[in-house]
């Protein structure tokens, strides 16, 4: 499985969640969501990398 986080630009997503959210975030505040962010990717990669049995890999289908 390839690195996740270092192909997710993720100065982009603050970006965006910064627009959807109406949210306006210094220099500073944005620096440090960006190292929180990197921080949670490097955890979960772990758990990412982590193979799995074929049919653990297929969601459950919703049906109204």
């Amino acid at each position: 499985m390839k690195n996740r986080s270092a192909a997710t630009d993720w100065a982009a997503y603050v970006s965006q969640m910064e627009s959807v959210l109406a949210l306006e975030l210094d220099d500073a505040r944005r620096q440090e969501v960006l190292v929180q962010f990197s921080r949670i990717a490097q955890m979960a990669e772990p758990l990412m990398a982590l193979p799995l049995d074929p049919r653990l890999e297929i969601a459950g289908v919703y049906r109204a």
